[in-house]
């Protein structure tokens, strides 16, 4: 189970393409990265932040340009609107 921080908008993103990604740091002290994948159970309003506790599992052989780790949410530890 790892904590994570979950920013109030999506932003624009290249992966494979252009898309929208969540920001999401591990830390409140951390720096905001990219989060290019979805978290099984979870569904971002526009303009909450969050503090979510999620599990993460590792995919064995995943498809091309596929993560190889798994989300799913266990609980929203807190929901704020704005940030």
């Amino acid at each position: 189970m790892v904590r994570m921080w979950v920013g109030p908008e999506l932003v624009d993103c290249v992966g494979v393409g252009p898309r929208e990604c969540l920001l999401v740091k591990e830390s409140e002290e951390a720096d905001w990265e990219f989060f290019y994948d979805g978290i099984e159970g979870f569904d971002h309003i526009e303009g909450v932040s969050y503090v979510l506790e999620v599990e993460i599992t590792e995919i064995k052989d995943p498809p091309a340009d596929a993560s190889s780790l798994h989300y799913r949410l266990l609980r929203i530890v807190e929901s704020t609107p704005g940030d």
